[in-house]
């Protein structure tokens, strides 16, 4: 069973604690999650009406940044005087698909909070980093696998595949998994470009999306103003926008027909883009089967290009 599904059959079984009104209806003195929560949650949280037990649930979140990032769903029941199952509901009424998809959405924001040096405090010493690094872009890839559904990937999937041009940006470390889609979408006969520079080249790339064409914008820890201000004007302009971002909410997230959620937390002061390249290789499949015949007959033509220009020793 995955942990969504765990919360969920948790959160049907279990009680409120005594004293809650988690399951009846909001006191008229509480207010939604928007009048409680702390500049460093943005839109995170929705202005939505809530319960007494579910307003001790935010209130906790809000006032705890590093506490709510990264503490277990017990410690948050208990700080705020309710069990699990009503910090389920609580995060599933905020509109998240359980805790760990709403913990994900905060710890993104606590790393963008804190300073680049203070990650490494953050994330404290390593027994083994390569196994530390291994382990937790394990926990990164089963937190992606719950944050999207199928549904989510193959409407990604088929706006790409109907597109008269698909635009790929990414810049600095995301560069890598941009790339990557970009490599491999041409290789298959896809017309796809990649973008992985700011400023003059990043208008140039993207100045001509319009109808029919689609921008791909990976972005995630810091937002990048440049990038989200061009995705807004690939929108206007008439694009379809894909979004892979390790947040839910927020400018990107508003203006993207598409939004896939990767977690992006690393063990040292850098983000990790393993989820992120595993979900474009998910991407990257289901594009090649929306085509196969095309993508089977560039794909040997890139070969015999290879075997032409000599390109690798056998």
């Amino acid at each position: 069973m995955n942990t969504n599904a765990a919360e969920v059959e948790a959160a049907d079984a279990g009680t409120t604690d005594a004293g809650t009104t988690d399951a009846g209806t909001t006191d008229a003195g509480t207010t939604g999650a928007g009048d409680s929560s702390q500049a460093w949650l943005g839109d995170a949280l929705p202005d939505v009406p809530l319960t007494k037990a579910q307003s001790r649930v935010v209130e906790v979140i809000a006032r705890n940044p590093q506490l709510s990032s990264y503490a277990d769903i017990a410690e948050i029941a208990q700080r705020a005087d309710v069990n699990s199952s009503t910090v389920v509901r609580a995060a599933q009424h905020l509109g998240y698909r359980g805790w760990p998809d709403l913990q994900r959405e905060l710890r993104s924001r606590y790393l963008v909070m804190i300073s680049t040096e203070d990650t490494l405090t953050e994330h404290g010493e390593h027994r083994s980093p390569l196994h530390d690094a291994l382990n937790h872009d394990i926990e990164n890839l089963r937190l992606t696998l719950d944050s999207n559904t199928a549904d989510d990937a193959e409407a990604a999937i088929a706006a790409m595949a109907a597109a008269k041009s698909i635009t790929v940006v990414g810049i600095g470390s995301f560069a890598g998994p941009a790339s990557v889609m970009a490599h491999l979408g041409a290789t298959m006969g896809y017309p796809i470009s990649l973008e992985n520079r700011g400023g003059v080249h990043l208008a140039s790339s993207t100045n001509t999306l319009g109808e029919g064409d689609v921008l791909v914008v990976i972005n995630m820890w810091r937002s990048v103003r440049q990038i989200i201000v061009a995705a807004e004007a690939a929108k206007q302009a008439g694009a379809t926008v894909i979004a892979i971002s390790d947040m839910r909410r927020g400018r990107l997230a508003a203006v993207a027909d598409h939004l896939l959620v990767v977690a992006s937390e690393g063990i040292s002061f850098f983000q990790s883009v393993t989820a992120a390249n595993s979900l474009v290789y998910g991407l990257l499949a289901g594009m090649e089967a929306a085509h196969p015949e095309r993508s089977r007959a560039a794909i040997r033509r890139t070969q015999q290009l290879w075997k032409d220009l000599d390109i690798y020793l056998d």
